[in-house]
């Protein structure tokens, strides 16, 4: 009886978010340029702390949709549109962003899949997520109009990292957990999220330019390494390592400062001493993950690969967890294979998209991040002698850690992490159209040349 209260109460609160709370914040948001940035901030806090509602909930299905999942920040989102439409006179809409088109490619695939299908249902949740991340990522890409936004936004990535490091310090020390994850429902989605946030704020204590707040954010990046060590995740570990190692380099070819070298010292100490504190956990987790494990992934790998050769569109998005098992024939040669089995999710994004949408999908997928990572490159040199360099230098370790850690993870497709990676596609754009946009300008405003 308590249950069915308290999940009448979840839906009741939810309409009343949407139908009141989305005007309100909307009305208010108009009026008061405070409140609107407050509204932005929860665009990129709800990505970490979610809090939604599955409409026809499978819970138990092993697959990367459970369901038609509506959240908080769906509702901001929406607001934030709306402001977007408001102010469209003066500062315009792009209906199509850069990079949109492979993003329909990448639907259209995907959809497509569906002929193979054995579950409708569960492949419509998946469109479903696809529908909303692009929406997101249309919101962010023609909300961001200058450089004051992406100040806000750094402000905000700090203040989502704060959140994280002290909940993982509150699950650590008073928990006692030994994998901690934060706000996130696994330790490898904490990492994958961390990858770009963290990123970012390395590169911007060694490469922003105007004086700032060190110790406030040497203690941010602290807890965002922090985070990480104390999450055990091998794959997310190591994959951190080559984002910060490839922050370290772009930011040091763009020159040394004693800075630069100072930081990166403090930071090596610091770094040091908390994998010492936690060298032995972290030996025990490389040491002793088991044998099994690693052989399941690998025949996990060979059956997704029969699926993507078997079908030219795939098994059917979001079917995974379905056509693994019997009376389907891909995991036969898993030992132990019975008609009660439950196989897990293959541990790759890559052969899971293949898998579920086939090949053609999974060159359409690569072209779409690549795309962005090379766009991001661009805004590299374009923006090499302004104070706003170390965002593309941040983007570069992160987008290519988390590209590495989704070959053996495939988390990127939860909600948390996709949301993220949409987040930071739409902020690559939006500075591609910033740098255009002061370049036509030069000379009005000293920021102006500042970015030139």
């Amino acid at each position: 009886m308590t249950e069915l209260y308290l999940s009448n109460l979840k839906y009741l609160v939810f309409f009343a978010a949407l139908f009141l709370g989305v005007p309100v914040a909307y009305v208010l948001s108009v009026r008061n340029p405070t409140v609107e940035r407050i509204v932005f901030f929860l665009m990129i806090f709800f990505t970490a702390q979610m809090e939604d509602i599955n409409f026809l909930s499978h819970e138990t299905y092993k697959g990367t949709s459970l369901g038609f999942e509506i959240g908080m920040v769906d509702l901001v989102t929406l607001v934030i549109f709306f402001v977007v439409l408001n102010r469209r006179r003066r500062f315009g809409i792009r209906l199509i962003p850069p990079g949109s088109v492979l993003y329909f490619l990448y639907f259209l695939f995907s959809l497509l899949s569906m002929v193979n299908a054995q579950n409708y249902l569960y492949s419509a949740f998946e469109l479903w997520s696809m529908i909303k991340m692009y929406f997101y990522f249309w919101v962010i890409y023609n909300y961001i109009k200058d450089l004051k936004d992406l100040d806000f936004l750094m402000k905000s990535i700090s203040l989502v990292i704060l959140f994280i490091g002290i909940l993982v310090l509150k699950q650590k020390y008073i928990e006692g957990r030994f994998h901690c994850v934060g706000p996130f429902p696994h330790q490898n989605s904490m990492v994958m999220y961390l990858m770009i946030f963290t990123s970012i704020v390395f590169a911007y204590v060694l490469n922003k330019k105007r004086k700032i707040n060190l110790p406030y954010w040497l203690f941010i990046l602290a807890l965002g390494i922090g985070s990480v060590i104390s999450s055990y995740s091998r794959a997310g570990q190591a994959s951190f390592v080559v984002a910060s190692s490839i922050v370290l380099f772009f930011s040091f070819a763009g020159g040394l400062s004693a800075k630069k070298l100072s930081i990166s010292f403090v930071l090596m100490i610091a770094g040091i001493a908390m994998l010492a504190k936690a060298a032995d956990s972290i030996i025990v987790r490389f040491v002793t993950a088991p044998t099994a494990s690693a052989n399941l992934r690998i025949l996990l790998a060979q059956a997704a690969v029969r699926m993507a050769d078997d079908k030219t569109f795939g098994v059917g998005l979001n079917n995974w967890g379905i056509k693994v098992n019997p009376p389907y024939h891909y995991s036969d040669h898993i030992e132990g294979t019975t008609e009660e089995s439950l196989h897990a999710r293959v541990e790759t994004i890559y052969l899971m998209i293949a898998a579920e949408t086939g090949w053609y999908n999974l060159v359409v997928f690569l072209l779409l991040i690549f795309y962005y990572f090379f766009r991001n490159f661009y805004n590299y040199y374009k923006f090499q002698k302004t104070d706003y360099h170390y965002y593309t230098i941040g983007l570069m370790g992160g987008l290519l850690g988390i590209y590495l850690e989704s070959s053996l993870e495939w988390v990127l497709k939860q909600t948390n992490n996709f949301y993220q990676l949409m987040m930071a596609f739409a902020l690559i754009a939006a500075m591609s159209k910033i740098e255009k946009k002061y370049s036509k300008q030069t000379g009005k405003t000293r920021r102006v040349s500042y970015v030139r």
